[in-house]
């Protein structure tokens, strides 16, 4: 059996560097989570996030019609927990996500502190969830947190407020 130091194991998926991202960190601490079986003990991070990776000519060959994938919802799911994760991380605030997707691939996610609204995103193609290399997945994690935390920033006392 490989283990996770032999290096035939370890496939390359795109740029090491993305996988030490902090939120790529977060996104892979909160799918190992999930690993009730430790079915994903053996796998090293790039496997755990292969599935996020889509490239771009498979992402335009997926029909848009039809009830988006459960793979598909759970790995979009998982991409925002991560966010609001690492927005908690950074902002020391509890952060409440709400997301809502329609049957056609299309909906909201909405994060709040108690009184502010600190990130709003639109979600349309959710069929085709996605990003064509790691360091995408890591720079648009990284955009939306930092987006957030932009937020929480400029309105501190209410984003604070009871």
């Amino acid at each position: 059996m490989a283990t996770l130091t032999d290096p035939t194991v370890i496939p390359v998926l795109g740029d090491n560097k993305a996988v030490a991202n902090p939120f790529i960190r977060c996104l892979v601490r909160l799918i190992r989570a999930q690993d009730s079986y430790g079915s994903w003990k053996e796998k090293c991070d790039t496997e755990l996030l292969a599935d996020f990776t889509v490239p771009e000519e498979t992402r335009c060959a997926i029909p848009v019609i039809g009830d988006p994938d459960p793979g598909v919802l759970w790995r979009l799911d998982v991409f925002y927990r991560a966010v609001g994760v690492a927005i908690e991380e950074r902002s020391g605030l509890l952060v409440l996500r709400t997301m809502e997707i329609n049957q056609e691939g299309f909906g909201r996610v909405l994060f709040t502190t108690r009184r502010l609204v600190i990130l709003s995103k639109t979600l349309r193609d959710v069929h085709r969830f996605g990003f064509s290399t790691l360091r995408k997945l890591a720079n648009a994690g990284a955009k939306l947190v930092n987006d957030a935390a932009r937020v929480i920033e400029a309105y501190p006392d209410v984003a604070r407020a009871l």
